[in-house]
């Protein structure tokens, strides 16, 4: 783990406002920079709500991401682009919609295609202006400069980093978060809580980034479940805000280690959300990192209500109960993953060098898949 004497680099939006009833400043801030011609890349029920940015002029909207967005949906999204050249894009959704967005801001007349771009800092540069809007409390894709796309011919998720995709203006507006289901609300939640738990614990933890990554643990630990309970408290949807925020903080420098790995499969192969099936998985890394990072992951529990524990069992059955409790389905077999599956699963996941290589303890091929079977 890096220490203070470790150099970091941190990037932001250009503009960041954090704030309930915010969502129309997209629109004022458009209109002060005389944009004529908006493109919104969302989700088709988000889609329905764009009239909460009150943009100005020509607003096209493609409504189409998918949960797992892959390379036809992202070629679709790009296909809309060429043909109304927007000088606005705004991602306005969960992370996919901002993942996509990020893309159709830099990819459309650049003569670079998604294969070119993937890995860090190979696009080659931005000339239209982007605008994040996020309506779930999970990705903090707002506060990044990584998209991720799937290809469907390898199933693997194609990951994206580049300077030139960090938004110009990203609002947070938690109101926007309201009327996320209370399954939703606990699944994304969780993700928020996985970024910042593997940033914590991740061997390239810096004590910059821990603070966003502690403090982001007990917002979800405080808040949560009462946005669960309850998805008209505010209060709970705007603590939670702030949390997937600070885990999108976590993402940049740090990023995330073998929760994400694992859970990937899931999505790729199954097209389980995203948050769900890094909630199922939670349980299981951090329990296998606790010997290596045991002051941490006493923490970690400890910010989420229960009592600080570093034997691996006991981590494994508090964590796994925390999130059942939020009314998590947390076996694979309720699902629908196939068992038969899960060799091949545990193959691909064990191949995300990218993610496992900052892993805090070594994780072979044969534990992501005992993972899987005790997950079944």
């Amino acid at each position: 783990m890096n220490s203070l004497l470790s150099p970091i680099e941190i990037q932001r939006p250009a503009s960041l406002e954090f704030g309930a009833g915010l969502a129309g400043r997209v629109g004022e801030w458009a209109t002060a920079r005389g944009i004529k011609r908006s493109l919104v890349i969302a989700t088709p029920p988000i889609a329905a709500r764009v009239a909460q940015l009150h943009l100005p002029g020509e607003v096209t909207v493609f409504g189409e991401v998918r949960p797992e967005p892959d390379i036809p949906n992202l070629e679709a999204a790009i296909a809309v682009a060429e043909r109304v050249e927007p000088e606005l894009v705004i991602g306005f959704g969960g992370g996919s919609a901002m993942d996509l967005a990020k893309l159709v801001a830099v990819l459309p007349g650049s003569g670079q295609s998604i294969h070119d771009v993937v890995g860090p800092e190979k696009v080659l540069g931005r000339r239209v202006a982007l605008v994040q809007v996020p309506t779930t409390s999970g990705t903090g894709s707002e506060a990044g400069t990584r998209a991720l796309v799937t290809d469907p011919a390898t199933r693997n998720k194609l990951a994206v980093q580049s300077r030139h995709m960090m938004a110009d203006l990203a609002v947070v507006d938690p109101d926007l978060t309201i009327t996320v289901p209370p399954d939703v609300t606990a699944a994304t939640g969780v993700d928020a809580l996985a970024h910042c738990a593997e940033a914590f614990t991740s061997r390239r933890a810096h004590p910059l980034i821990d603070l966003y990554a502690l403090e982001g643990i007990r917002l979800v630990g405080r808040y949560l479940a009462r946005a669960v309970a309850d998805g008209q408290d505010r209060e709970a949807r705007a603590g939670l805000s702030l949390a997937s925020l600070y885990g999108g903080f976590c993402l940049g420098p740090v990023n995330t280690t073998a929760g994400h790995a694992v859970a990937y499969p899931l999505g790729t192969r199954h097209h389980i959300a995203h948050g769900l099936a890094c909630a199922v998985i939670f349980p299981h890394t951090l329990a296998h990192n606790a010997p290596a990072v045991p002051e941490k992951t006493a923490m970690i529990l400890q910010a989420l209500g229960a009592p600080g524990l570093t034997d691996p069992g006991a981590v494994k059955v508090a964590a796994y109960g925390y999130c059942a409790a939020l009314g998590i389905k947390m076996h694979l077999s309720a699902l629908g993953v196939p068992e038969g599956d899960l060799p091949a699963m545990a193959e691909e996941a064990h191949a995300i060098r990218r993610l496992l290589d900052n892993n805090p303890r070594d994780l072979s091929r044969e534990e992501i898949l005992a993972m899987y079977r005790a997950a079944y």
